[in-house]
């Protein structure tokens, strides 16, 4: 009983862990994957529908996109720093969890990227990250 009591007492003294910022209106379609020695290379179609937005997140590896329709407005852990790019524009977003970032659609019509993947291979597509304290999701 002792023992339950401290586990419970230690349990409850630890700090919460920040949730993720889950995804909202986003939905995604694999064209085509290949993994060439120790990486994966993932081309892939995402739409963030009006409103929506990717969660805060960052990669373990490079991405590269192309904005094939509408608009996508990323901000980065700072709050502060945002960069937006219309149909047409390239973007790179470098890899590691000090890159932590949302993409947002605030426009009214769907946006969709084409969107290149180079992860160290077995890595997932993205990680999840809590909000970095922004006033926004």
């Amino acid at each position: 009983m002792r023992k339950a009591v401290a586990v419970a007492l230690t349990l409850a003294l630890l700090p919460a862990t920040a949730s993720a910022t889950p995804s909202r209106g986003v939905t995604a379609r694999i064209i085509t994957q290949k993994t060439v020695g120790d990486k994966d290379y993932v081309l892939r179609e995402v739409t963030i529908a009006p409103g929506g937005s990717t969660g805060w997140h960052y990669h373990d590896g490079t991405l590269y996109a192309v904005v094939k329709k509408g608009t996508i407005t990323r901000t980065f852990s700072d709050c502060t720093t945002t960069e937006v790019h219309h149909r047409g524009q390239a973007l790179t977003e470098p890899s590691g969890a000090d890159h932590v970032h949302i993409g947002r659609n605030l426009g009214s019509t769907d946006m969709v990227l084409e969107v290149l993947y180079v992860l160290p291979k077995g890595s997932p597509l993205a990680r999840d990250a809590a909000n970095p304290g922004c006033d926004f999701d």
